[in-house]
């Protein structure tokens, strides 16, 4: 695989993605501003204020995938990769106060005895594409972020998806009080639309927080599969004080292997140059390999790292 080529491939497709969610929000803020002021809904209005805030996340998306694709430099020798992470975490408090002041404002309604209105048809019909748009642009974003391992991408198709449910809850909420005549309908939608928001918020924030912490998803797969590399990698022995973490898509390893101590230097060499190629053909994305050599037998305090014990059942 040429590495280059698939990263350049990768980026472009976030900044694809980027220009998808721009475009398709501001267009839609436009079409829901204006048509909310010729229909006199404040809640159409409010919905296209949203669309245009939700450009904020793509421009996010579009920004860093930039800056991440830069190569290393002397001031960043492990590249720039490391943003994409930072990015997850922004989008993900975005979605987090999104839903918190989604509560406030329902709460604030609810105090103030505020009454709901059903609002007029072309601002229903105005939504209703809205819902549509949103839907394609959000599937749009899960496929290029299962596509490039991005989590920053699928937060921010998240952060569509939950425009979605809020724009469709508004619509039944509405429906319902309009043929139940019952008010509080709509004010208890939000308030349970409100709560999902803001789980959802805390908990890509904290998916957010295990990347930051080089946390890896499917670790114990992943270890797994690497030990299974360097087992039926001849001439290699006890590998320990394995470490993996994860630069966006990219697996950065470090390890510590033990070969005949009878070895020249090339052959130690050679084995691990032999060790490291299996490693990046069967993992695939692997952004940097580590391996140190240490003569067979040898004996030491092992603190950091992992070793095939540790995931023994």
């Amino acid at each position: 695989m040429d590495d280059n080529k698939y990263i350049k491939d990768r980026y472009a497709a976030i900044r694809r993605s980027s220009w998808v969610g721009i475009v398709g929000n501001g267009l839609l803020a436009i079409m829901k501003i204006t048509f909310g002021i010729i229909a006199g809904s404040a809640a159409v209005i409010g919905d296209g204020i949203d669309s245009a805030t939700d450009i904020i996340g793509s421009i996010i998306t579009f920004y860093v995938s930039s800056v991440a694709s830069l190569p290393p430099d002397k001031e960043h020798p492990w590249g720039h990769d490391r943003i994409e992470s930072i990015a997850s975490k922004v989008i993900a408090i975005f979605i987090l106060f999104a839903g918190i002041q989604l509560l406030i404002n329902t709460f604030q309604g609810l105090m103030n005895g505020e009454v709901k209105e059903m609002p007029g048809k072309v601002a229903v019909v105005v939504t209703a594409i809205s819902i549509v748009c949103k839907a394609i642009i959000a599937s749009y974003k899960f496929k290029v972020s299962k596509k490039t391992d991005s989590k920053m991408v699928r937060n921010d198709a998240i952060n569509m998806k939950n425009d979605i449910f809020l724009s469709s809850a508004v619509l039944i909420g509405l429906g319902v009080m309009y043929w139940t005549g019952l008010p509080i309908i709509d004010t208890i939608v939000g308030i349970l639309l409100g709560v999902w928001i803001t789980w959802t918020g805390i908990k890509l924030s904290l998916e957010a927080n295990g990347s930051l912490l080089d946390g890896i998803d499917n670790g114990e797969a992943t270890y797994k599969k690497l030990f299974n590399i360097i087992s039926n990698t001849p001439d290699v022995y006890n590998p320990h004080k394995v470490k993996i973490r994860k630069l966006n898509n990219l697996y950065d390893i470090t390890l510590d292997v033990e070969v005949n101590p009878n070895l020249s230097v090339k052959e130690g060499h050679d084995i691990a140059k032999n060790l490291e190629n299996n490693i990046k053909k069967q993992l695939v994305t692997v952004y940097d390999v580590l391996i140190h050599v240490e003569p067979r037998g040898n004996i030491e305090d092992e603190e950091f790292g992992l070793a095939p014990e540790d995931f023994k059942n």
